[in-house]
């Protein structure tokens, strides 16, 4: 719960379907890097919601192939 007068930061969060096609992967996938703290997940009701923004970060910590091999 915010106090009044702190800063409040608006999560970017989208309902785990629309986070499957984002990501690229699977509802399996999806619930293992939920568990792994590698993408952040929250309920609201019954309603898993993704954090879209740590999605990109995950995408952006993937390794690189280096090419010739």
């Amino acid at each position: 719960m915010a106090i009044l007068g702190e800063p409040r930061q608006k999560r970017n969060l989208i309902p785990l379907k629309k986070a499957l096609e984002r990501g690229g992967f699977g509802r399996t996938k999806a619930y293992e890097l939920i568990n792994e703290g590698k993408i952040i997940a929250y309920k609201m009701g019954g309603q898993t919601m993704v954090d879209a923004d740590s999605i990109d970060a995950y995408h952006m910590s993937l390794p690189r192939i280096e090419p010739g091999t």
